[in-house]
């Protein structure tokens, strides 16, 4: 269970808790693989924690016209 951010500020950015899933899934595969951290400082230690501050932030959005989230 994650308690930040919480779930209602994440849902406020994405659409769907589906949806949420999913981009937090695909940035934190992305920072195993050593992408830039988006944020200067994280709560979190975990790569899945420090994708949903990034979403929170409004830093990692979903491109619409990208057709595999």
């Amino acid at each position: 269970m994650i308690l930040y951010p919480s779930v209602d500020d994440l849902l406020e950015r994405v659409d769907s808790r589906y949806s949420l899933i999913m981009l937090a899934s695909k940035r934190a595969h992305q920072l195993d693989e050593g992408q830039i951290e988006l944020l200067d400082t994280y709560t979190s230690q975990k790569n899945v924690g420090k994708a949903l501050e990034e979403v929170v932030a409004g830093d990692v959005v979903i491109d619409p016209n990208e057709k595999d989230l």
